[in-house]
C-alpha cells in the first residue's frame, strides 16, 4: 500500500542509489544492439563551484534530454567533468594559505604551490558533482573528466603546438584586460561593468610655439578624461576631420603638460565633435580605442603603469624617450614614481591645477570595468601575450551555422553569434597564473623561443637553432661544434674550445581556461587517441548552455572542432535564458535575492524544482522564479501521488492487463485517446526543445484530464455496487494502464517520484522487469475521435457551467436548473447519456431542453447549444451587477495608472528593466480581469 504522504527527502537518495548501483547512467545502458548513439557534453562546472540556479536549469534540461533519448532506445552518453577554473582555484588556495598563515606561493615556489592545489582538489574540489546528483542528473559518472587530467592536458599541448606550427598561434604586444589585484590578463567574460559616480577632468594642453595662457583659448586645446593618471602616456590629441573648430591645428603639435612631450594633433573619426571640446587625448598603451587610433597613425605606445597599476617612470625608456632632461622631469618622476594609480591621479590633478592646466571638474556617472574576482577596476595593459588567430578559425564556424549544419534554438541567437564571429579579435590565451596548462614554450638567453610538446623536443629545436641558425637564416655561431642545453648534450664532440652552454627557461604563463574547454567535446572522448568512444559519440548531438558563453565557449568549440575533427562538434545548440527572481531582477548576492536550489530541494524535493524550471523554460524568455511556484509543483507531485493511492484503493490493475482496442467504455477510450495525444505532444515538443510546452502538456493532462476529470467521471462505475463487473474490470485496468503511461512520460521531468511509483505499483506479487529509467518511451497510436469528442464536450459543458456560477457568485451548494436551447440531435443524445453526471458535477437541479431561454437567465454557449441558468431568486442580480461594476471600475483605474507610467518616457528610460516588465504584467492582468468582468456583465444583461 502506498504511504499516505510522499516523502521526497527519504525517497530521492534511495532511488538515486538504486539507479547508480544498477549502472543505469552508463553509456549504452538499456540500449539494444545497433542502437543509434546520442551524446551530450556537460558545460563543465568549475571545480570550485557549487550549485546555483543557472546550473540547476542547465542540468535539468540536459537530464530531460538524456532520459528521454535513453527511454527511446538510443545509446546515450552524457559526458561529464569539471573545469580547473584557473583564477578561481588559485584564489581559493592562496586565500586558504593566508588564513593558515602559511608562506605565500612565491615563497614556496611553483611546484609546491601546484601540489597544494591538487591536494585541495582531492579534499574539497568538485563539491558540485554531489549536488548535481541530488538534482537527479543521470550522467555517466564513470567517465568523469577534468581539464587538468593527463589525457586532456596532452590534448591541450597537441593543439597548442599544432596551431603554432600552422601560424595560428603567435606572440604579440597588444592591450589586454589586466587585473592589478590578481596580476594577470583576464578575459572579457571575467570583466563586469560597474556603474560608478566619478569625475570628468577637463585639461588644457598648450599649443606648441604659443605662449600658454589659461585665459586665452587660442593657446591651448582642451581635452577631457576620467583617468588623469594616464595622461603621462599620451602620444597625441585627436580631433574629428570634419570639425572646423580644429582643422587649423591638424598637423601641429601640443605640449603634454607636466611631461613636456611634443605630441601631434591628428585628425581621426574616433573623436566625437558632439562631446566636450571635440578633442580627445590619445593614450595608446592605456585605452582600447586609443590603441586602434595609435596603430592607424603609427603613434608611440607608452605604458606608465606597472603590473600592479603603480606609476612607473624611472628607467621607463619609452616614457623618457625624447623628453627634455632637467630638474622638472626629475621632480615629476620623484613625485609620482611608485604611487598607486588613484593616489597618482590626485597628485596629477593638483599639479595640473597649480600649473593652470586644469580647466574644470564635473561629476560624471559612468561605467567602470572591474575584474569579477579581483574586485578592482581593470587596466588596459600593453604586454606581450600569446594569441590565437581567431579570425581564420572563425570562418568555417560561421559557414557551419549559415549553411545549417549547426542550428541555434532559439534561432534569434544566430544574430548574436554572427555579430561576434564576423568582428572577432585575436584571442589572448595566456594568463599570468601558476594553476593551469603551462604554455609549452621554452626560451633561450637571446629571447628565442621553442614551442614543443615536451622539454626534450624543445631542447632538440634549441640545439638546431643555435648550431645551425634559424630556419632560412645564417648560423648564429658557425664555429660551434658542440652545444650543451641544460643537462642535455645534443652533440658529443670533444673539442671543448667550441662549446656553447644554453639554459632553457619554460614560459611561466598558463593558458586561458577557455582554451582547454574549447576542446571538451572531443578531448573528453579520448582525443588525440583514436578511441572507440570518440568514433562512437563524436560529433555530439546537442549542446545545452547559457547565452552568456556563446562567444567564450560555444564559438570556440565550433572553431576547434572544425579545425581538428573536420566536423561540427554538435548539431543543435540550445541556449537557455537566465533564472531571475520573481520580479525579474537578476539574482545577485549584493541584492540579497539569490535563491539557493539546494534549499528548495530540501524543502520541496528535486522533482518540484526540476518541473518548475522546465515548465517556465520558454525559448528566449527569462525565468522569473518564485518559491511559491516550486511549492505549486510540489503540490502537483502530491496530486499524482494521491491519484495513484486512489487508484490502488479502487483496485487499479497495472502491467499489460489492458488492451485499448478491446475497450468498450467511452470514458476509457477517451482517456487512452488523450494519453496518446499527450504522448505525441510531449515527444514533438522535446524534439523541438520546447521544454515548457512538453511540461505544460503533461501538467494539463495529469492534473486536469486524468485526476480532475477521468477519476471523477469513473467514480460511479467503480463505486456503484450494481455496476457491471466487466465495466469495473475494464476501468480498473484502464486506470492502471494510464498511470503507467503517465509516470513513463513524466519520468524525464520528475524522475524520483515516477520511479518510486513505478516500483510501488507493480502487478500484485510481481516486480517490474526493469527500472523506469530504462523502460521504453510510450509508442501510442490508439485514438477514438468520436469518444474523445463526446467526453471533451461533456467536460466543456460542466466547466462552462461551473465558470458562470463562479463569475457571478452563485452559492456552491445552490442547485440551479440547466435549460438547453438550440441543441442538435447529437447533443440531445449526449445529454441523455450523461444526464446523471451533468446533474452531479454541474450542481444542476435538472437538465431540460427548450426552444428559448427563460427571462432573467444567465447564458453561455457550448458548441452549437446555448446553456441557460435561471438565477432569479438564487442570487440578487442587481447587487451582483453593482459588485461587478465596482470591480470593473477599480481595474480600469489601475489600467489607466499603469498606461500613464508606461507612456512616460522618463519612467521607461530610467526604471530598471524588471520594474518595467512588472508594470506590463500588471497591465495585462488588469486588462484580462476587465475582459472577464465584461463577459459576466454581458451575461447579466437579460
Amino acid at each position: 500500500m502506498l504511504d499516505k504522504n510522499y516523502d521526497a527527502a527519504a525517497v530521492e537518495p534511495r532511488i538515486y542509489d538504486a539507479w547508480d548501483k544498477a549502472g543505469a547512467f552508463k553509456a549504452g545502458a538499456g540500449a539494444a544492439p545497433g542502437a543509434k548513439p546520442f551524446s551530450i557534453v556537460i558545460p563543465p562546472p568549475n571545480v570550485t563551484g557549487s550549485l546555483h540556479m543557472g546550473h540547476a536549469l542547465n542540468n535539468t534540461l540536459q537530464d530531460i534530454l538524456v532520459r528521454f533519448e535513453r527511454m527511446r532506445g538510443r545509446d546515450v552518453l552524457w559526458q561529464v567533468g569539471l573545469d580547473h577554473a584557473g583564477i578561481a582555484t588559485q584564489m581559493v588556495v592562496e586565500r586558504q594559505m593566508m588564513e593558515r598563515q602559511e608562506p605565500g606561493r612565491r615563497a614556496i615556489g611553483r611546484d609546491k604551490f601546484v601540489e597544494k592545489i591538487w591536494n585541495w582538489k582531492a579534499e574539497s574540489g568538485g563539491t558540485i558533482i554531489g549536488q548535481l546528483k541530488r538534482l537527479g542528473a543521470s550522467a555517466d559518472w564513470s567517465r568523469e573528466r577534468f581539464t587538468m587530467d593527463d589525457g586532456l592536458s596532452r590534448a591541450v599541448v597537441k593543439v597548442f603546438v599544432a596551431l603554432y606550427e600552422q601560424g595560428l598561434i603567435y606572440k604579440d604586444k597588444r592591450l589586454v584586460n589586466w587585473d592589478p589585484a590578481l596580476i594577470t590578463a583576464i578575459s572579457d567574460l571575467e570583466v563586469v561593468q560597474v556603474e560608478t559616480k566619478g569625475h570628468l577632468w577637463h585639461l588644457r594642453y598648450p599649443i606648441e610655439s604659443r605662449r600658454f595662457d589659461p585665459e586665452d583659448p587660442s593657446t591651448f586645446i582642451t581635452v577631457a578624461t576620467t583617468r588623469p593618471e594616464t595622461m603621462l602616456g599620451d602620444t597625441a590629441v585627436a580631433v574629428h576631420p570634419d570639425d572646423e573648430r580644429w582643422q587649423h591645428l591638424v598637423g601641429k603639435f601640443a605640449i603634454l603638460p607636466l611631461v613636456g612631450r611634443r605630441i601631434p594633433i591628428i585628425a581621426d573619426e574616433y573623436s566625437d565633435p558632439e562631446k566636450g571640446s571635440g578633442a580627445v587625448k590619445i593614450t595608446p598603451a592605456h585605452d582600447f580605442n586609443d590603441f586602434e587610433v595609435g596603430k592607424r597613425h603609427n603613434l608611440p605606445m607608452i605604458s606608465v603603469l606597472d603590473r600592479e597599476a603603480n606609476v612607473t617612470l624611472a628607467g621607463n625608456l619609452e616614457f623618457l624617450a625624447g623628453l627634455p632632461k632637467g630638474e622638472a622631469l626629475l621632480a615629476l618622476v620623484d613625485a609620482l614614481e611608485g604611487l598607486d594609480r588613484f593616489t597618482a591621479r590626485a597628485s596629477i590633478v593638483a599639479m595640473m591645477e597649480e600649473g593652470g592646466y586644469l580647466a574644470g571638474i564635473e561629476d560624471h556617472a559612468h561605467v567602470v570595468p572591474h575584474g569579477d574576482r579581483g574586485g578592482v577596476p581593470i587596466e588596459p595593459y600593453l604586454t606581450d601575450q600569446w594569441y590565437v588567430d581567431a579570425h581564420t578559425l572563425a570562418q568555417p564556424a560561421i559557414a557551419s551555422v549559415r549553411e545549417g549544419r549547426s542550428v541555434f534554438y532559439p534561432k534569434s541567437w544566430e544574430k548574436t553569434y554572427y555579430e561576434w564571429m564576423e568582428n572577432i579579435q585575436p584571442w589572448c590565451i595566456s594568463r599570468q597564473l601558476w594553476w593551469g596548462h603551462q604554455i609549452p614554450a621554452w626560451y633561450g638567453p637571446d629571447g628565442a623561443f621553442f614551442v614543443a610538446a615536451s622539454e626534450e623536443e624543445a631542447r632538440d629545436k634549441a640545439y638546431r637553432h643555435y648550431k645551425f641558425g634559424p630556419e632560412g637564416g645564417a648560423p648564429i655561431a658557425p664555429n660551434l661544434e658542440r652545444v650543451v642545453i641544460g643537462a642535455f648534450e645534443a652533440d658529443a664532440l670533444d673539442d671543448a674550445n667550441h662549446v656553447l652552454e644554453i639554459s632553457l627557461q619554460r614560459d611561466e604563463d598558463v593558458l586561458d581556461t577557455w582554451f582547454s574547454s574549447a576542446l571538451w567535446p572531443f578531448s573528453t572522448l579520448g582525443w588525440p587517441d583514436e578511441t572507440a568512444e570518440l568514433d562512437r559519440y563524436f560529433p555530439t548531438n546537442t549542446l545545452v548552455t547559457g547565452f552568456d558563453i556563446i562567444f567564450f565557449w560555444v564559438a570556440r568549440m565550433m572553431m576547434m572542432g572544425l579545425h581538428f575533427m573536420k566536423t561540427e562538434p554538435f548539431r543543435d545548440i540550445y541556449m537557455h535564458a537566465l533564472v531571475r527572481d520573481e520580479k525579474g531582477a537578476k539574482m545577485s548576492k549584493s541584492k540579497g535575492n539569490v535563491i539557493d536550489p539546494l534549499s528548495l530541494i530540501d524543502q520541496y524535493g528535486a522533482d518540484a524544482l526540476r518541473f518548475t524550471l522546465t515548465a517556465m523554460a520558454a525559448q528566449g524568455r527569462d525565468i522569473k522564479l518564485a518559491t511559491n511556484r516550486v511549492e505549486g509543483y510540489r503540490n502537483f507531485a502530491t496530486k499524482l501521488w494521491n491519484a495513484a493511492r486512489f487508484a490502488e484503493m479502487n483496485g487499479a490493475v497495472h502491467g499489460a492487463a489492458f488492451d485499448p482496442d478491446a475497450a468498450t467504455g467511452k470514458l476509457n477510450r477517451w482517456i487512452v485517446t488523450e494519453t496518446t495525444r499527450t504522448a505525441r505532444a510531449v515527444t514533438e515538443a522535446l524534439e523541438a526543445y520546447r521544454f515548457n510546452d512538453a511540461a505544460n502538456a503533461l501538467y494539463r493532462f495529469v492534473w486536469n484530464t486524468f485526476c480532475d476529470w477521468y477519476l471523477e467521471l469513473v467514480k460511479p462505475v467503480l463505486m456503484n455496487e450494481d455496476a457491471d463487473e466487466a465495466a469495473k474490470a475494464e476501468t480498473r485496468a484502464a486506470i492502471g494502464w494510464t498511470l503507467d503511461r503517465i509516470v513513463t512520460l513524466l519520468h524525464p521531468f520528475m524522475p524520483f517520484i515516477t520511479e518510486e511509483l513505478w516500483g510501488r505499483t507493480a502487478p500484485e506479487g510481481q516486480a517490474r522487469d526493469r527500472q523506469l529509467i530504462l523502460t521504453a518511451w510510450p509508442a501510442l497510436t490508439f485514438e477514438d475521435a468520436a469518444a474523445a469528442d463526446e467526453i471533451n464536450w461533456l467536460v466543456d459543458l460542466i466547466s462552462q457551467v461551473r465558470s458562470v456560477r463562479s463569475e457571478i457568485n452563485v452559492p456552491p451548494g445552490a442547485m440551479v436548473p440547466l435549460i438547453i436551447v438550440g441543441a442538435s440531435a447529437a447533443t440531445k443524445a449526449r445529454l441523455g447519456t450523461h444526464d446523471a453526471l451533468i446533474r452531479r458535477l454541474a450542481r444542476a437541479a435538472e437538465v431540460t431542453i427548450a426552444d428559448a431561454a427563460p427571462k432573467g437567465a444567465v447564458q453561455t454557449v457550448v458548441g452549437e447549444a446555448t446553456i441557460a441558468l435561471p438565477l432569479a431568486g438564487v442570487i440578487d442580480l442587481d447587487a451582483e451587477r453593482a459588485r461587478l461594476g465596482k470591480e470593473r471600475d477599480k481595474a480600469s483605474k489601475e489600467i489607466g495608472k499603469i498606461q500613464a507610467k508606461l507612456g512616460n518616457e522618463q519612467f521607461v528610460s530610467r526604471a530598471p528593466e524588471e520594474v518595467i516588465e512588472e508594470q506590463r504584467e500588471r497591465l495585462a492582468e488588469a486588462e484580462a480581469l476587465v475582459a472577464k468582468v465584461d463577459a459576466a456583465l454581458e451575461r447579466l444583461k437579460g
